[in-house]
């Protein structure tokens, strides 16, 4: 994948995360709110907030010219892990009354997201540090 493309791919990526967040925040909202209780509509919002958050810090990361590419496609797979994990269980653990299915054993899935947004931030803070 060249440099642009790679770009690229970050932005767009990032453009599409926003965009179903807020979709599923509106979801969260209105859809779910006959459907599971107060506090499982909280726990959706968190997933959706953060995926938002790391949605707009894609967008930033593929204009970051100023990092290498290598080091931009790391911190975004830690990024798209760490959604996919973290605000994806999250997604699955609420609804999961919803569909009339037990997902509960997937629940140790939400830290490992954590984890993985984490460590994206620190990469991205250690190669901010790095820059000459």
């Amino acid at each position: 994948m060249d440099k642009i493309s790679a770009n690229k791919t970050i932005l767009i990526t990032g453009a599409v995360l926003g965009l179903l967040a807020v979709l599923l925040g509106a979801f969260g909202a209105h859809g779910l709110k006959k459907l599971v209780d107060p506090e499982s509509i909280d726990s959706f919002t968190t997933g959706v907030r953060y995926q938002m958050y790391h949605a707009i810090v894609c967008i930033i990361l593929g204009n970051m010219s100023v990092l290498e590419e290598v080091t931009r496609k790391r911190i975004f797979y830690f990024f798209m892990g760490g959604i996919t994990l973290f605000s994806g269980s999250i997604y699955l653990l609420v609804i999961d009354e919803v569909l009339g299915i037990s997902l509960s054993s997937i629940g140790f899935i939400t830290p490992l997201g954590g984890l993985l947004l984490i460590l994206g931030w620190f990469f991205l803070v250690i190669s901010l540090v790095k820059i000459k």
